[in-house]
Formats: structure tokens, C-alpha cells, sequence
């Protein structure tokens, strides 16, 4: 877990990062970081409707560990969804210290035109496996089925399916929301983009290719998961 001030600086980095990239425009996504037990635990979380460019480290939404603001501008209406992959994670063996989501253009596009796209719900991929990389750094993808932006059902559902990977051995970054976007997690803010960053990247790329994508042979994703620890 992460130091109060490093975190604050972090997630302004990120977001900065990611809006000067198109990776985020407008006021559209959020990120959180789970504080340091020495920092009295809970959470930071970038404020509802900030643009993640324009990011202010004195002002994101600090949280206790039960999830109740303590201070900051009014925390974003995704902080459940945020609490509750931080408990699933850490419940299936590799607990997250930042999630982030987002509205990336080419992931959104996958659910809305299907390209790409290999099923539906708890066992369904936004993708199919093309890249070595996006295996190693990503791996599955899991489709949540559509809910407003904030709903509980989504965070329920998003918890349930962290759950279902584990029970199977396999190790989660990210699901995709129907119509909205990517939400993926990782150790630290740095890896958590990075993660977001190969995922778009990917669904540009098969975007760009029709969907006409020939996935990975069975044989060289099982030398990814040999050599490299790949969970898929």
C-alpha cells in the first residue's frame, strides 16, 4: 500500500498522463489508491465529474477504510465499485493497491459494435488472445453486462467475477463495462496504466484489423504461461 502524499501526487501524474494521451477526455473516469496502514488505511479517489488532466493533489476524496469521506471534493459516485475490487482482489489471493477507469475509445467501441468480442458476462473476453503482451499484462477481460454509470449491481457483479477467476487459479487486472469502459487494477498506480494502456491498445488493434484476428495457438499460450506466469 501506498504513502498518503506519494499517492496524491501519483494519481494526479496518472491522470494528467492519460488525458494528455486520449486515453481519458472530458470529466470521464476515476482513480483510487488504497492507502498505507501507517496513514491510517482507506482509500484515496479522484473527485466526482474532475477532469483526471486538471487533477488537484489537495483536493481528491480521502476515505476511511469503511468508506465514509473524511475530506476532499465530493468522492466519485464509483467508489463502490473502486471498494469492492479492492476487498475481492485481496480475497483472491492478489490484492490491488489502485484501480482505474476509464472510457477509452476503442474498448468502448468493442461492446458497442462487437468487434472482437468473444461472448458475454462472467465467462466472455472484450478480446480475443492476439498479442503475447496483452496475455502477460492483461489477460482475460470478463464483459459486465450493461448497468447505469455508479450502479451497485455492477459492483456486485465486477466482485462476483473476481471471485470466479479465483476459484479457477487465474488472476484478474481488468473487466470492461458494457458501453462505458475498462476498469483495471494492479499494485501501483504506474502498473495500473500500464495495464489500461496494453488493454486499449489491443482493441485498437483488432479494431483496426475488422475483428479479422487469429488468436494465439494453443501451444504458444501455453509457453506464456509456463515461461512467463500468464493467467489465462
Amino acid at each position: 500500500m501506498m504513502r498518503e502524499s506519494t499517492a496524491r501526487e501519483e494519481i494526479c501524474r496518472i491522470g494528467a498522463s492519460l488525458y494528455a494521451r486520449g486515453y481519458v477526455h472530458a470529466t470521464a473516469g476515476n482513480i483510487s489508491v488504497r492507502l498505507a496502514a501507517e496513514d491510517g488505511g482507506g482509500f484515496l479517489i479522484t473527485p466526482t465529474d474532475a477532469c483526471l488532466g486538471l487533477l488537484d493533489p489537495s483536493r481528491l476524496a480521502k476515505l476511511d477504510a469503511q468508506g465514509q469521506q473524511v475530506s476532499g471534493d465530493r468522492a466519485s459516485k464509483t467508489i463502490q465499485l473502486h471498494q469492492r475490487i479492492y476487498r475481492a482482489t485481496e480475497a483472491a489471493g492478489f490484492a490491488a493497491g489502485c484501480v482505474l477507469h476509464t472510457h477509452s475509445t476503442h474498448c468502448v467501441l468493442a461492446t458497442v459494435a462487437h468487434v472482437g468480442r468473444t461472448g458475454q458476462g462472467l465467462r466472455g473476453d472484450l478480446l480475443p488472445p492476439v498479442t503475447p503482451y496483452f496475455v502477460m499484462k492483461v489477460g482475460h477481460v470478463p464483459v459486465i453486462g450493461y448497468h447505469r454509470p455508479g450502479a451497485a449491481e455492477a459492483a456486485a457483479e465486477v466482485e462476483a467475477t473476481i471471485a470466479d477467476f479465483g476459484k479457477r487459479g487465474l488472476t484478474l487486472r481488468a473487466v470492461m463495462l458494457d458501453r462505458l469502459g475498462p476498469t483495471v487494477w494492479h499494485r501501483t498506480p504506474g502498473e495500473t496504466m500500464a495495464v489500461l494502456e496494453e488493454l486499449e491498445e489491443t482493441a485498437r488493434l483488432v479494431h483496426l484489423a475488422g475483428g479479422r484476428v487469429t488468436p494465439l495457438t494453443d501451444a504458444q499460450m501455453a509457453e506464456l504461461r509456463t515461461a512467463f506466469g500468464a493467467s489465462w
